[in-house]
């Protein structure tokens, strides 16, 4: 269901927006690194935090990613966290810092318990290419 478009922005060093629900219902959004594989896409995260304890209670998400290169190349995908697997041992985070900062995680916290979130995209919107007046 998605698009080669969607999965080469989430390849990238762009920028990922995830929204969650809060538990009021109101919408909550935060900027995380995201990747693509087998797929789902995947953010990592720490437990606790309240895009996880949301996603916990509530596992409807958003995600919206725009490249850092052309603000016209984007795409919004809305979707389901379908499970949320530990990362103790930092191997996801390891590769995020990698696709985004080429190096390995550099913000390990001692105590901190890392988990990826899987989202499984549901309805997909890509910006069509913008064709040029002639």
């Amino acid at each position: 269901m998605i698009q080669q478009k969607s999965i080469e922005l989430l390849s990238g060093k762009n920028l990922v927006f995830l929204a969650t629900v809060m538990q009021d219902g109101s919408p909550q959004v935060t900027p995380v690194w995201a990747n693509y594989e087998d797929g789902h896409i995947l953010v990592n995260t720490a437990e606790g935090r309240l895009k996880h304890k949301n996603i916990l209670r509530d596992p409807r998400v958003a995600v919206s990613v725009t490249s850092a290169e052309n603000p016209l190349d984007t795409t919004s995908i809305r979707g389901t966290v379908t499970e949320v697997v530990p990362d103790y041992e930092y191997e996801h985070a390891d590769r995020l810092a990698r696709q985004y900062m080429d190096c390995d995680y550099p913000f390990r916290r001692s105590g901190e318990r890392r988990a990826i979130l899987k989202i499984r995209p549901e309805k997909v919107f890509v910006m069509p290419p913008l064709v040029p007046d002639r």
